[in-house]
């Protein structure tokens, strides 16, 4: 009938969601007609923001792959991103070993790589060889040469390549050996090479240059110079800053530190017997010391014990070099020089103890 009272439509179900969301169905529970549960009629934190869209970085960080400002991401120790020098990140800035991406300041991830440091450049002296600077402010560099997983596991011959740092741990250069492959495999240790000496810009400050001398570097044949290891030291490359040359001797090895004229300014003096081991675990010492008096000594190159497994299967080495700080710093350099030729002869093959005495 037209008077008679249509029942009220039932409501429909809406759309189901999170509470707080428009169109959201709150059903009171039996007993509590039109009342519903205490914390419903508010939304829960969080469910009215909207999502950020895909693609866009959150919070100001920047996207993965673009380095903030301050820091330089490489893929591995010493060894920069594409288009980068190698193991040179701008100056005064820091990047992340392992290829971490970079993380949050003030907040380390766990587990993350330790961040490596870069020394400061110091401004131009006069008179002193561009890059050299860095020599003026230090009486101490270590020298960490890399592991080479190639090498390690196949026993192919790989470029040398070396960290130099300062005794706070912030590299200084970068090393890198240049050398010919096949002289590599064949002749080993004995084998000529240029090694290039970078700064934290990617310029070439120091070049090491050796070169290949068939059956030399034995001690008691050290008096010729045809049976005599040498290297040049140059600073910039093309310029003579100085030479370290092997002198004859019946036991411990011996060199000299001469300067551009060939005059001998210091002398380098090795252990009689040349053992590391589990047994002899202590530093190889080669003494610096003034030319005129050898019991004057002023500084040392130190061979340092690397560990039982990295001793035995790489040839990867740890060095210290300590000089005056007021020495020139040309023959800083020239005694940087030093620690690549002494490595090359005595500690470059695995579990090498060469005296080099016949």
């Amino acid at each position: 009938m037209a008077d008679q009272q249509q029942p009220p439509a039932t409501q429909q179900p809406g759309p189901q969601g999170p509470p707080g969301y428009p169109g959201y169905n709150q059903q009171p529970q039996p007993g509590m007609q039109g009342q519903p549960q205490v914390g419903y009629a508010q939304p829960q934190p969080g469910y009215g923001q909207p999502q950020q869209p895909y693609g866009q970085p959150q919070y100001g960080q920047p996207q993965y792959g673009q380095p903030p400002q301050g820091q330089y991401v490489q893929g591995g120790p010493g060894m920069p991103m594409q288009g980068a020098p190698m193991g040179m990140p701008p100056q005064g800035m820091v990047y992340n070993q392992g290829g971490m991406p970079p993380q949050q300041q003030g907040m380390p991830m766990q587990g993350a790589p330790q961040q490596q440091q870069w020394m400061q450049k110091p401004q131009s002296i006069p008179g002193c060889p561009p890059g050299l600077e860095y020599l003026t402010q230090v009486d101490q560099l270590l020298v960490h040469q890399q592991v080479e997983l190639l090498e390690a596991m196949t026993g192919w011959e790989t470029k040398n390549k070396y960290q130099v740092k300062n005794s706070l741990g912030q590299q200084v250069y970068f090393a890198q050996e240049e050398s010919d492959a096949c002289m590599r495999q064949c002749c080993g240790p004995q084998r000529g090479f240029t090694m290039h000496i970078t700064d934290n810009i990617g310029n070439e400050v120091i070049s090491v240059q050796r070169e290949f001398k068939c059956c030399a570097g034995v001690n008691c044949c050290a008096g010729s110079d045809c049976c005599a290891m040498e290297v040049e030291v140059q600073a910039p490359q093309g310029e003579t800053v100085g030479y370290i040359k092997q002198q004859q001797s019946c036991l411990a090895p011996c060199y000299v530190v001469q300067n551009t004229n060939r005059d001998t300014i210091l002398e380098i003096t090795g252990p009689v017997c040349i053992i590391q081991g589990p047994c002899c675990q202590q530093d190889q010492d080669f003494d610096v010391s003034t030319a005129d008096n050898k019991e004057n000594k002023v500084g040392k190159i130190s061979k340092q014990w690397s560990g039982l497994v990295r001793e035995y299967f790489t040839d990867a080495d740890n060095f210290g070099v300590n000089f005056p700080m007021d020495l020139d710093v040309k023959m800083k350099a020239t005694l940087l020089g030093a620690v690549f030729l002494i490595d090359f002869m005595f500690f470059e093959q695995k579990q090498n103890n060469n005296n080099r005495n016949f």
